[in-house]
């Protein structure tokens, strides 16, 4: 008897993109709880199985630092998609959801730094310790930072390899306020930011740190929800077999 699957929840809105999604195998190649709540929010309950792609790509290797994101969320989405596929070929997936999210230092609006002086953004990870998070949040302290997520769906096609992958990027500039030193040590005690690319987390305590956001707020939180949306109706509407094999 085949699995049964209804990733799309009741208050999902009932676009053609949405409707589409009804009854497929969706899948989620993230262990974020952020993002599981974010597509819940939007309609959506993914299966969740974290990729075990070790997300290493050397970031000198992109001559556009935005394809960092993208190139390992491709990897992260490929990983589970293959190793379904594999584990259970009578019930493949029919569309998995990859995403990754960095912060980058040194944005200014509509542009970057490195397109003005040639200086190459820095690449904040996760703090490596409370003294790697103090670090970081006195260096985007007063400044502005762009935070990219790419998100990734890997979905079955008839042609060799058997899977399409599309992509997209999304970017949001973080403006933080002139935070006293005091208040930076407070939120670098409280440990919420320890895990945490960037070291802060802009739906909590974090917030305090924040002076305004250019653009889509879930995407500092760790997924663009609408651009992947207007991703799928895209697909909808321009590929007559996805979702469809």
């Amino acid at each position: 008897m085949a699995a049964q699957h209804n990733v799309v929840l009741p208050t999902a809105l009932k676009t053609p993109a949405i409707q589409k999604l009804a009854n497929k195998r969706v899948i989620l190649a993230s262990a974020s709880p952020r993002r599981k709540e974010i597509l819940q929010t939007l309609g959506l309950a993914p299966e969740v199985i974290p990729s075990t792609f070790a997300e290493n790509l050397p970031l000198s290797s992109f001559e556009d630092i935005h394809e960092y994101p993208v190139s390992t969320a491709i990897q992260k989405a490929v990983e589970v998609y293959q190793r379904v596929v594999a584990e259970a070929p009578d019930d493949p997936p029919d569309l998995v959801i990859g995403a990754d999210t960095v912060v980058f230092t040194h944005a200014l609006p509509s542009t970057t730094i490195e397109m003005e002086t040639g200086v190459r953004q820095e690449l904040l990870e996760k703090p490596s310790s409370k003294a790697d998070n103090m670090r970081m949040l006195m260096d985007l302290n007063e400044g502005v930072c762009e935070v990219v997520t790419g998100v990734v769906l890997v979905y079955p096609i008839l042609r060799a390899p058997g899977y399409e992958i599309k992509s997209i990027d999304e970017r949001t500039l973080v403006y933080f306020a002139d935070n006293p030193e005091h208040v930076l040590k407070a939120y670098v005690d409280s440990e919420e930011g320890i895990d945490r690319a960037g070291g802060f987390a802009v739906q909590g305590l974090g917030s305090l740190l924040i002076r305004k956001i250019d653009g889509d707020f879930h995407n500092v939180v760790g997924f663009p929800g609408a651009s992947f949306f207007k991703l799928l109706d895209m697909l909808v509407e321009e590929e007559e077999d996805f979702l469809e094999i």
